[in-house]
C-alpha cells in the first residue's frame, strides 16, 4: 500500500481514458500528457494504458508500505526520496518505509508517477481514470491509501539501462507550434480569418484546467452558435465574443460553439504542458500537408 501524507494541488490516478461512452455524456478523461505517461510506462515495461498517478504543479508526499519500482516522467521537477533528489525519466526503487515527495513541477503542468505493473484503481466503464461523479473520488486526499497492481510483485524488474536507447523528447514541448487540423466549422471563417488563425501568436490565459484551456487573445468573428454537436478532447471552440477555448480530457461531450480547429494527439499533449502567458501558434498537422 501507499499512504498519502500530503495530497498536493491535484493528484489523481489516470489511464488512457474512457472510450465509447460519450453517448451517455461521460467525458473521456485520462492523462493530459499521453507522451510523458506512456514514456514512464515504457521504461517500466508496462502496458501503455497502465494506471499512473498524474501530479499537477505541486505534488504529493507518499509513504510506501511496500517496495516498488518507479519512474517519474515529465519536463522538470523537484522530487525527493527520503530527502535525496530523484532524476526524471529514470527507473528507481523504493523500500518499505520510504517517503517520496514531488515538491514542485518546475516546467509544464503535469508529472507522471508510474510503478512497475501499474497502480490499482476502481475501474468504471472500462477505465480507472478519476472523474468526479463517475469514480468514488476526483483526486487524492491526505490519509488516502492506494496500492500497486498485484502484477508488480510478479513481473520482471525494469531498468533504465534496458531501454538506454529511449530518449525523452523534451523538444516536443519547447516548440511553440501546436499541431491541428481543420474543424467542422472552419469553413465558416472567411479566407482572411483562416489565414489570421494560423499566422497569429496566441498566449495561454490563466483559465486552464483538465476541462479546457482558454487563450488570452480574442478572435473577432460574426459566427452564429451552432446546434449542439459532438466535441472531443482537442476541439477548439470559438465563442461569439471571440474567446478561443480548447477542450481537454475532462471536457463535456457536446457543445454549441463553432468547432474551428481540432488538435492532434500530439497537439493535445503539447498544449497540456503550456503555462499561463506561454506563446503558441497553430500549425496544420503533417497529415494535412
Amino acid at each position: 500500500m501507499i499512504k498519502v501524507l500530503h495530497s498536493g494541488l491535484h493528484s489523481s490516478l489516470q489511464d488512457m481514458g474512457r472510450f465509447g461512452v460519450a453517448k451517455y455524456a461521460i467525458p473521456q478523461s485520462g492523462v493530459m500528457d499521453s507522451y510523458s505517461a506512456s514514456f514512464a510506462n515504457l521504461l517500466l515495461q508496462n502496458k501503455k494504458d497502465a494506471t499512473v498517478l498524474e501530479v499537477t504543479i505541486q505534488g504529493p508526499k507518499l509513504e510506501f508500505e511496500t517496495k516498488a519500482t518507479l519512474v517519474c516522467s515529465g519536463l522538470k521537477a523537484k522530487i525527493l526520496l527520503n530527502e535525496n533528489p530523484i532524476s526524471l525519466n529514470e527507473v528507481f526503487k523504493v523500500q518499505q518505509g520510504d517517503v517520496l515527495h514531488v515538491q514542485q513541477v518546475m516546467e509544464g503542468n503535469y508529472l507522471y508517477l508510474a510503478c512497475k505493473g501499474g497502480f490499482e484503481s476502481e475501474s468504471v466503464l472500462g477505465s480507472s481514470s478519476f472523474y468526479n461523479g463517475i469514480t468514488q473520488q476526483a483526486k487524492l486526499k491526505k490519509g488516502d491509501r492506494f496500492q500497486l497492481n498485484s502484477a508488480a510483485s510478479t513481473t520482471a524488474n525494469a531498468s533504465t539501462e534496458t531501454h538506454s536507447h529511449l530518449k525523452f523528447k523534451k523538444e516536443f514541448f519547447s516548440n511553440p507550434t501546436i499541431e491541428v487540423f481543420e474543424g467542422p466549422e472552419f469553413h465558416l471563417l472567411n479566407s482572411q480569418q483562416q489565414e489570421q488563425l494560423f499566422n497569429s501568436i496566441f498566449h495561454l490565459s490563466k483559465n486552464y484546467n483538465r476541462m479546457a484551456f482558454q487563450l488570452e487573445e480574442t478572435f473577432e468573428n460574426e459566427l452564429d452558435s451552432i446546434l449542439t454537436s459532438p466535441v472531443i478532447p482537442g476541439t477548439v471552440q470559438l465563442t461569439p465574443d471571440g474567446k478561443l477555448i480548447v477542450l481537454m480530457k475532462d471536457a463535456q461531450t457536446t457543445g454549441g460553439y463553432p468547432r474551428i480547429l481540432q488538435l492532434t494527439k500530439k497537439g493535445i499533449f503539447q498544449l497540456a504542458q503550456k503555462r499561463q502567458n506561454e506563446n503558441l501558434q497553430f500549425t496544420t498537422s503533417a497529415f494535412d500537408r
